[in-house]
């Protein structure tokens, strides 16, 4: 990654001026390297000087000069194919400059790792598994459980792209007093369908969709749960209730492009005795006690933990918070992911410290596991909020919204903040064919640039040569617009490892529309296709094809489609 590589670069100017005696001797501290706000400050800035003075002043007791510091680093920072200048700024930082021809040269090597372009390393032999939406299986997934969706399965992208073994999960609440809410009311719809008088239970599922749910019960089974004893019919439509919802779910989340590896039942647990297998490991542990004749994980003797959690009721049954110790005792133990993302609602926060405590009792490093919590959606139509209620029966779901705005939009605009961010999406922004509405923004840039290549391509231009050194010379896109569309795009490494490192792949949005106003910026100011310079024209087609590609990327990487045309 190139910010490594400039990172690596300062490094060994540091220990060459340890070497030469313009430093006295020390450890190695972390070299910092950032992206200047102001261009005119070049490519990378770092306050390597300051930092050294901290660790002078640490292992010699004596003050050092930052500034000092820094023009004795610059005398051992190269000046070659890559770094084309260095120079001292402020108090001691130092800002470093990349070549022309090196940018230059980056885009023919844009165009040739085509769909590969941006990916990193940086994961490369470890399994990550991301879990997300999780919902219960008791109806379609309300709007606001679209983020989750969209979170979980950006950062999955992401991983992926940084070199990540990633498995996408989807955990089923499958076993509880939902579920069986949802079965009784299922009976419930199904029955009265067939002109039976049976109330849906005071803790039912009250929307239409179950209506929807018993409708295709009555056209399968007939009339069949009535004839049949009712606890009987109620035992035989679990394992149908749950199949009929699963199916829709799939197909819902299938629309804003979200499929997973594994739908992992809760029930399963049981069956295959995980739950009493991993209360046993910690009972061998010592972090079980028996009280009040039920069994407590012993969650107060580690911080953040003010009590004790129950993990068997005093009548014998297992707590959710049993299934929840089993799962992940299956995700470290028994399945051996090296880190887990949980994507959860913020209102789960007092979550994260108990499954801290669970998997320090379980023996495992805490940080693999990562609770990754979001804000809630304001839906908006028309500057008035439409509320979500699914117990009301007036549930806004994501199939709705999409019927309404498309899935791209949807995608897009759940990414515009950061988690820990609540989102206000605004329905008549989504489908507003307007530059301000960032995803047709940055949808339409990508169909101009097709479009500017297909007309180029009628026009004779051999598209497919462009990338090859002798049929096209980088050596001719010196227009500032050119440069900055090419610095722009270089940057797509770099935001690939944020997202990573905050686990927030917001920044994604933020850069899409960076690069969509590089493009037109550079389109705006240099003619494309101009007939009487065909080797500039070949240059810019050649660079017109890597935004092409980094805009494809990025949207890709967000689940957005990159359209052609428009």
């Amino acid at each position: 990654m190139l910010k490594d590589i400039i990172r690596q670069t300062i490094e060994k100017a540091v220990v060459a001026a340890q070497a030469d005696g313009s430093l006295p001797t020390f450890a190695m501290p972390i070299v910092e390297i950032e992206r200047p706000k102001q261009a005119e400050h070049g490519d990378y800035s770092t306050n390597i000087a300051m930092i050294v003075a901290a660790a002078i002043r640490k292992a010699t007791g004596e003050k050092s000069n930052p500034r000092e510091i820094a023009q004795a680093l610059v005398k051992h920072l190269p000046v070659n194919a890559l770094i084309g200048s260095t120079e001292l700024a402020g108090p001691g930082f130092i800002n470093v400059r990349l070549t022309e021809q090196w940018l230059q040269q980056q885009v023919a090597v844009i165009v040739q790792a085509g769909a590969t372009f941006g990916n990193i390393a940086r994961g490369q032999g470890q399994s990550w598994q991301v879990e997300y939406v999780s919902a219960n299986p008791t109806g379609p997934i309300h709007y606001g459980g679209a983020r989750n969706a969209v979170l979980g399965d950006t950062l999955a992208n992401v991983l992926e792209a940084a070199g990540y073994t990633v498995q996408r999960e989807f955990y089923i609440n499958d076993r509880g007093t939902q579920f069986e809410a949802f079965i009784a009311t299922l009976y419930a719809r199904y029955a009265q369908l067939l002109g039976k008088d049976e109330a849906v239970p005071e803790v039912g599922y009250k929307g239409e969709y179950m209506v929807d749910y018993a409708k295709k019960l009555v056209d399968r089974y007939g009339d069949h749960f009535l004839k049949v004893d009712k606890q009987q019919a109620l035992r035989e439509l679990q394992p149908i209730g749950h199949e009929l919802v699963i199916s829709e779910l799939k197909q819902e989340l299938a629309r804003i492009g979200v499929v997973f590896d594994q739908w992992f039942s809760e029930q399963s647990l049981y069956a295959a005795g995980l739950v009493n297998q991993a209360l046993a490991y910690l009972e061998e542990r010592g972090e079980l006690v028996r009280r009040d004749g039920a069994v407590w994980f012993t969650a107060s003797k580690y911080p953040k933990n003010d009590k004790d959690e129950v993990v068997i009721r005093s009548n014998g049954m297992p707590s959710y918070f049993a299934s929840d110790i089993a799962y992940h005792y299956d995700k470290f133990v028994r399945r051996q992911f090296d880190h887990v993302i949980d994507v959860l609602a913020v209102d789960h926060q007092g979550h994260v410290p108990r499954m801290t405590a669970v998997m320090q009792a379980l023996g495992l490093d805490p940080n693999r596991l990562t609770l990754l919590l979001y804000d809630l959606v304001r839906l908006v139509r028309d500057g008035k909020e439409v509320k979500l209620s699914k117990r009301a029966g007036n549930l806004v779901t994501i199939n709705d919204v999409v019927d309404e705005v498309g899935s791209d939009a949807l995608r897009f605009n759940l990414l515009t903040r950061s988690p820990e961010s609540s989102i206000e999406f605004d329905l008549d922004l989504a489908v507003a064919q307007t530059n301000e509405n960032p995803v047709y923004y940055v949808q339409y840039s990508h169909a101009r640039i097709c479009s500017i290549l297909a007309k180029a391509a009628y026009e004779g231009f051999d598209l497919q040569t462009l990338a090859v050194h002798e049929a096209t010379e980088p050596g001719l896109l010196t227009h500032p617009a050119e440069l900055a569309l090419i610095r722009k795009l270089l940057e797509l490494e770099e935001q690939i490892e944020l997202a990573i490192e905050k686990l927030s792949p917001h920044n994604l949005t933020h850069y899409a529309i960076d690069l969509t106003k590089s493009f037109n910026a550079f389109y705006r100011d240099c003619r494309v296709v101009d007939p009487d310079q065909p080797d500039l024209s070949r240059a810019r087609l050649l660079l017109s094809q890597a935004a092409r590609i980094g805009l494809a990327k990025v949207l890709r990487l967000m689940g957005v489609n990159a359209p052609e045309s428009m």
